[in-house]
């Protein structure tokens, strides 16, 4: 009893002491991404800010040690000193307040003195200071895709050479999920098999919207047509049909985003051809443009640019009252979950649960509506995008997907490292 009331106090302040701090230091961060951002929207400080986009070459090396230098003077220091002074706020609040241990929320003025430090080394032209404090600028081949939730160097590239008005921040990538610019889609080339059905028209629209540079991959006969502003406008169309997916090979290569979206419906029927055409349609079919695909990665800019979105389905995690539906989607969704733990760009899933189509004719949700969510989460970095009325399906899935993954990293072994493999064909075709 004596020890529960030693012990459980001190826990209980522990806790609260690191909450106070991690707080501070999340928002100083959220200072930062918010003054890089600003920077490229307030003319004042964007004649500050070019100068650190007029540093580096596509490879991130340095143009020229002078203007290394003067880019911390004039955007890192100034940006650091910003952080500092409103790093105070916490501090403020928790003592206006009466916050118990309000000296945990120092941290982030403490977190922040270390960028400072940094940037007046790097200005000064400090031996090892750019090695040491500078990690998201170092030259040299990526080692790993864009991350998720942590600033890594494919992830900043972006913002230097895919898209100067996206991908803002700077250590953590949440004020760029929370702006929607953890993704840039604008002047991408994007390719949407099953286009001529609900979703992959509304595909097609909102990406259009969105800046890209739609293809529609299609089965169909008809040139496929989208809806701008009342006006229907064609899209680049390519027929193709399952079986043949190798005819597409050339035409992957100019893609940066490849949207597997075709797909059968054969409902309540078991036949011998009912699954074949199931599995070849869900599964295999989509399974070999994405191989195909991945074999289109051959240099640090398509690691970075290229991507595979793969519907799934709700299937995956739930019944859809279709048994070969779901065991064929179930395939192609382990398949994606195998193959993404050694894969060279990023791949989505589009978990999706019942919207009005061709295939659904009783859905519930609206296919433009569907496809719009899609496209929003995307642009957040979802990796898994969830599109659902089913609550379930927001649990269920990622624990299937977290247990499957880990399943197959314990008792499969590591495929051809493609990253390496970029990096080998780079220098090979260097020299």
């Amino acid at each position: 009893m004596v020890i529960q009331e030693i012990f459980i106090p001190q826990v209980s302040t522990g806790i609260s002491v690191g909450i106070i701090a991690l707080l501070s230091i999340l928002w100083v961060e959220i200072v930062r991404d918010c003054y890089h951002a600003l920077s490229h929207h307030w003319p004042f400080l964007y004649r500050l800010h070019v100068w650190h986009h007029k540093v580096f070459r596509r490879d991130l090396s340095v143009i020229s040690d002078r203007i290394y230098k003067q880019a911390h003077w004039y955007n890192d220091v100034p940006e650091s000193l910003v952080m500092l002074v409103l790093s105070l706020l916490p501090w403020g609040i928790a003592n206006i307040w009466g916050i118990p241990h309000q000296w945990a929320a120092w941290a982030g003025s403490i977190y922040t003195i270390t960028f400072l430090l940094g940037a007046i080394a790097r200005g000064f032209g400090l031996a090892y200071a750019d090695e040491l404090t500078d990690i998201t600028h170092r030259p040299g081949d990526f080692k790993s895709l864009p991350a998720p939730w942590f600033v890594n160097r494919p992830y900043h590239w972006r913002h230097h050479f895919d898209n100067q008005n996206a991908y803002y921040s700077g250590t953590l990538t949440l004020v760029d999920k929370l702006m929607g610019t953890a993704l840039s889609l604008k002047g991408k080339t994007i390719a949407i098999t099953g286009a001529s059905g609900s979703l992959g028209l509304g595909l097609l629209e909102q990406l259009h919207a969105k800046g890209a540079k739609v293809i529609a991959l299609t089965s169909s006969e008809k040139d496929i047509f989208i809806t701008i502003n009342g006006e229907n406008l064609p899209v680049k169309t390519i027929k193709w049909q399952v079986g043949s997916e190798s005819e597409l090979t050339a035409k992957l290569e100019k893609i940066d985003i490849l949207i597997l979206n075709h797909g059968i419906n054969v409902h309540g029927e078991r036949t011998a051809d009912a699954i074949g055409k199931s599995y070849e349609v869900n599964a295999f079919s989509s399974w070999r443009l994405m191989e195909l695909f991945f074999q289109t990665v051959r240099s640090n800019e398509d690691i970075v640019r290229k991507e595979v979105w793969v519907n799934t389905s709700e299937a995956e995690a739930s019944p859809a009252f279709s048994p070969l539906y779901e065991l064929s989607k179930r395939t192609m969704g382990d398949l994606v979950t195998l193959r993404r733990l050694d894969a060279p760009c990023v791949v989505r899933k589009l978990i999706l649960g019942p919207f009005k189509s061709n295939l659904n004719p009783i859905g519930v949700m609206s296919a433009n509506w569907v496809a719009k969510q899609i496209v929003n989460s995307a642009q957040r970095d979802d990796r898994n995008i969830i599109v659902t009325i089913n609550p379930l399906t927001f649990i269920a899935f990622p624990l299937k997907e977290f247990f499957v993954s880990t399943y197959f990293k314990l008792f499969s072994h590591q495929a051809k490292d493609f990253l390496a493999a970029v990096s080998n064909s780079e220098k090979l075709s260097e020299g």
